[in-house]
Formats: C-alpha cells, structure tokens, sequence
C-alpha cells in the first residue's frame, strides 16, 4: 500500500492512498486527514494524533465520512447497526453524527487499522471477526463491539495475535 499526502483546495490535508481490489488492480482513494477511513490508514502516525481525535469527535463525523470508511472496509451499514449507538435510519437522516456515535466510530476505524495491520489481509481480519474465539470465551469478536469492554477485550485480543502470545 503506498501513501502520499496532498493538500487539497480547501486547505484540509488529504491523503492519497492507493489500494488493491479483488481484481488485484490498484486505484487511488483520497482521504481527508484524520477522516475515520484515514485513521484505518494511519494509526498513530501524527503528533497531536489522539487531540486531534477527540476534537474530530466533538465536532462530529460526517455522513460522507462514514460512508467512505464503509466503502473502504468493504463493509456494510446493516453489519454495524447492533454495534453502533444510533439507530441506521437516524444515522440516514443527519449529516453530522453525536459525540458517542462519532466515538464509537473511530473506535471502529483504529480498531480496523489494528487488524489489517496485523493480519494478512481485510478478508482474513473479517474472518477473524466474525469467528468464535476461544480466548474470547467463545464469543465471536464482533458481537462484543456493542461496548467499551468488548472493544477492550477484542483489541486486546488482536495485539496478542500481533506478538504471537496466545492465553
């Protein structure tokens, strides 16, 4: 994955990220720094990075921007819908998210950045997803994203995963 970052016509920074599809071919998709989908991009990559979220936080996420982070996830809003605090139709009706859906959101976007940075693929981090973990007590990773422990225990999780200790 190659990165480059560019500043736009609105004075906001951009970043220009180039990614495989299923066909394995290589497109350009542009993100606005510190945007959810650029979070997945770049963990931890800027100073002031956690300030700067939690401004972003208290500003709100966009609609566009969760929309481009769904896109880029290769996910759907319907696999989100018991995970997040607002209802999808609501979520449909605002352009600019509460504090605690806009939390939640990054929550998902560093937690996304945390699996494709571990595992192989996105493909292989869904599945990891949506698999019943053992050390999880058999619960499968997704469904404990409701809450902040859950979040907790499944980032934990991954980060054990990324150094190879197993429980």
């Amino acid at each position: 994955m190659e990165t480059k970052s560019r500043t736009g016509s609105s004075n906001k920074k951009q970043s220009s990220v180039k990614v495989r599809g299923a066909r394995k071919a290589v497109k350009s998709v542009r993100f606005s720094k510190f945007s959810p989908s650029w979070v997945v991009v770049h963990s931890k990559d800027a100073p002031g990075y956690k300030m700067e979220l939690i401004g972003r936080i208290r500003e709100g996420v966009k609609k566009s921007d969760w929309k481009q982070l769904i896109q880029y996830t290769d996910s759907t809003e319907k696999e989100f819908e018991n995970i997040l605090p607002a209802s999808i139709s609501s979520m449909q009706k605002k352009t600019v998210y509460g504090k605690e859906t806009s939390e939640r959101i990054y929550e998902l976007a560093r937690l996304f950045g945390l699996g494709y940075e571990v595992f192989d693929s996105k493909e292989d981090f869904k599945r990891w997803l949506i698999t019943p973990s053992r050390t999880l007590g058999g619960k499968i990773p997704f469904e404990l994203l409701d809450s902040s422990f859950g979040f907790e225990m499944v980032e934990n999780e991954i980060v054990r995963i990324q150094y190879n200790v197993y429980s």
